[in-house]
């Protein structure tokens, strides 16, 4: 079903979107399942960021993304907390509860955004100037290269990843 908010077409249903996002969320953390809890806040290939920091920005950008698409209220993207270390989690088991708690947030707030929002330009963590639509897009695609290097550490410390189909 492709609707047109402001003239942007979005190419299917609000619920649809929601649904789509949550399972990339719902892969991300069988990611994080996967990695052992030792090598979670530490591992690294080639300089890049273990994957607790990737979560991290990627639980940033969800929780204060859905409150900005709601309200159009947006946090500078350098007061966001995996910037300033506020609340970082230290265990596999704080990080998944986070997690958990984000998604919460997600489902319960995603009602109050109407279809309508979604072409409607917003200044995304006061810098990326956009459609919420293109915003979702990208948080979308941000997790899936970022969920793409865990798969690389999953691999590199002989672990199967989850198949990246498999987004329930």
């Amino acid at each position: 079903m492709e609707q047109t908010t402001q003239g942007v077409p979005v190419p299917v249903s609000a619920e649809l979107l929601r649904t789509h996002w949550q399972g990339h969320r719902n892969l991300t953390r069988r990611v994080i399942e996967a990695f052992p809890a030792d090598q979670l806040f530490s591992f690294s290939i080639g300089g890049m960021r273990p994957f607790s920091d990737l979560a991290l920005e990627l639980l940033d950008i969800a929780e204060e993304g859905i409150v900005g698409f709601v309200t159009d209220q947006w946090v500078p993207s350098s007061e966001l907390k995996h910037i300033s270390g506020v609340g970082k989690p230290q265990t596999k088991e704080e990080l998944l509860a986070y997690w958990d708690k984000v998604t919460n947030d997600i489902d319960a707030q995603w009602p109050a955004l109407t279809a309508a929002r979604f072409g409607e330009t917003a200044v995304v963590f006061g810098q990326y100037e956009q459609t919420v639509f293109e915003a979702l897009q990208y948080f979308v695609d941000n997790e899936n290269h970022h969920r793409g290097q865990g798969y690389v550490y999953l691999r590199a410390l002989g672990i199967e990843p989850p198949f990246f189909w498999d987004r329930p």
